[in-house]
């Protein structure tokens, strides 16, 4: 990495940072100020008084428990499949990779509605197997929750430590086993130590994760009883009596434990750096998989594929089609009508997609223009203003979406904002456009590192224009980047449920908060439907996306 130095700021890089500082910074230093400044007086201790509430401590409380919980819960399901996908011969099989994925792009709080639905008195489970009627009621407690999170995160890590394992070479153990070195001696003394800094990174990245998380809590979570910092800070800003004071004392100290996180995250990824990929390449030994060793292996593969995905979906698929939830699975119990319904013109569900589907392609399409102008501001990041634009452009990413929105709402809602914003259909878009813009700056910044600075030189050499050059040269090369962060931010907007349900105008509804909305008035039917066009749509739009993408290269 090279230093950053000082040197002259461009015109652009001011722009960049004055964009950057009034949609992000900002509101982050309202919520800072907001939540130390109770009844208009200055009290630096005020967070630290709301969190000494007994109450409230418990939900902090809540919140680390429940992150530590889930680590475990996603290491026991990440560890085994990393390894058999690294080190054994089922690492051949590539769409295993692909389909593993899909529990995290799953929207959590769609994933948590299946579960439930599978889980409770007369659900799914029930109606297949009678016999465990008494054991179900144990699922909804703090296990379920932390299983249904797990199964949600667990593909992050599994991600970093595959990775991790497949650059250690087998030569790293063939010198261990030379000089006596047992199996159990080889994997504590030589693999442990060269995954370790890449498990704390991946297990603090997903404790963030989890403490952050708005979905589950507010479904299950609710459901049970056990409350957290993300569920308090919507109740505190939705239902009467509305305490901003307290919810931006949460929303601040939410903050504070994250950017911790972050910051350990940083010390450990740093701290336990080893490089395993040396010039003479990594050798790698598969351990091929016969008899009952492979048996085991596509068991567990089975199950994580069939409770990660398989009940969820099958929960809400069927759910979305029957016709009657109390007459069960049977066969004259399943419809199309509430599809129909859905997708009737001028019906509330319509209404609520197409919605959806306008704000996602406006998000996208703004975000791609702002996070393409970022990303050439940006450049390699070796001057101080770009270093800095670069971390301000990554902060709706390092901050939990609640807080972002929250800080939104009080610099948009303030008195002397001469913008009146707020309740608009325009502070939907702008909540959207912060929440999502760091996709596109990386994916274009990816690609725009990658353009050696001689394809510019050579288009002004021949008599061409800086603006000629952009279009003629740049911009064909930045195109595949800024198609997979358009890609990425519609996919994201059109299932956002914090946002949507903090800064919708009262009469607008999208998909996200139609389906939250239906599940919770009993109409899960209907809820569910929807939550399965939301997920097509998006397949369809990856896929066609990723097509494209294959056709350009």
């Amino acid at each position: 990495m090279k230093p950053v130095t000082k040197g002259k700021l461009s015109w652009g890089v001011v722009l960049a940072l004055v964009l950057m500082t009034l949609l992000v910074v900002t509101p982050l230093v309202f919520i800072l100020l907001r939540s130390i400044t109770p009844n208009d007086q200055l009290d630096l201790l005020a967070p630290f008084q709301v969190i000494w509430d007994a109450e409230l401590n418990t939900v902090l409380t809540n919140s680390i428990i429940l992150g530590f919980w889930v680590v475990l819960g996603s290491s026991l399901l990440a560890l085994p499949m990393a390894f058999l996908t690294a080190k054994t011969s089922l690492s051949k099989h590539k769409w295993l990779d692909v389909v593993l994925i899909i529990p995290f792009m799953t929207p959590p709080y769609i994933g948590s509605m299946g579960w439930m639905l599978f889980m409770q008195r007369r659900g799914f489970l029930e109606q297949m197997v009678p016999s465990v009627e008494k054991l179900t009621p144990y699922f909804f407690s703090l296990f379920g929750m932390v299983t249904i999170m797990s199964l949600h995160l667990f593909p992050f890590l599994y991600l970093i430590l595959r990775n991790a394992w497949r650059r250690i070479g087998a030569s790293y153990e063939e010198a261990g086993a030379v000089y006596g070195g047992g199996f159990v001696y080889r994997f504590r003394r030589i693999i442990v130590p060269l995954l370790l800094g890449s498990y704390a990174m991946g297990a603090l990245l997903v404790f963030v994760k989890t403490i952050a998380e708005f979905g589950t809590p507010a479904t299950f979570g609710r459901k049970i009883g056990y409350h957290v910092l993300t569920s308090e800070i919507h109740r505190f800003t939705s239902s009467w009596p509305i305490d901003f004071s307290k919810a931006t004392a949460l929303a601040s100290v939410l903050l504070a434990t994250c950017l911790t996180f972050w910051y350990m995250q940083n010390l450990v990824s740093r701290r336990f750096d080893y490089q395993t990929l040396g010039g003479k390449g990594a050798k790698l030994a598969l351990i091929p998989l016969t008899g009952w060793r492979r048996i085991a292996a596509w068991g567990y593969v089975m199950f994580l594929l069939g409770t990660s995905i398989g009940i969820p979906y099958f929960s809400i698929v069927v759910a979305s089609l029957q016709k009657l939830r109390g007459d069960g699975l049977r066969w004259g119990n399943f419809t199309l009508d509430h599809y129909a319904a859905l997708l009737t013109w001028g019906s509330p569900g319509m209404q609520a997609l197409v919605n959806s589907l306008g704000l996602a392609l406006i998000t996208a399409s703004i975000s791609v223009v702002i996070g393409t102008f970022l990303a050439m501001q940006i450049k390699h990041a070796n001057k101080l203003s770009e270093w800095v634009t670069d971390v301000f452009s990554l902060l709706p990413n390092t901050v939990p979406g609640i807080v972002t929105v929250v800080g939104l709402i009080l610099l948009w809602n303030a008195p002397w904002m001469p913008i009146p914003l707020y309740n608009t259909y325009g502070m939907v878009v702008l909540t959207y456009v912060v929440l999502f813009l760091p996709y596109t700056v990386q994916y274009v910044k990816s690609g725009f590192q990658q353009i050696d600075a001689s394809l510019s030189h050579a288009g002004r050499l021949f008599g061409g224009t800086p603006w000629y050059t952009f279009r003629r040269v740049v911009l064909p090369l930045l195109v595949p980047g800024m198609l997979a962060g358009w890609m990425m931010t519609f996919t994201i907007s059109i299932r956002e449920l914090v946002a949507s349900l903090f800064i919708l105008p009262p009469s607008m509804k999208v998909s996200a908060t139609y389906i939250y909305s239906q599940f919770e008035q009993g109409e899960v039917s209907l809820g569910m439907a929807m939550a399965v066009i939301s997920v097509g749509v998006t397949t369809v739009v990856l896929t066609v996306m990723n097509v494209r993408g294959a056709d350009r290269t």
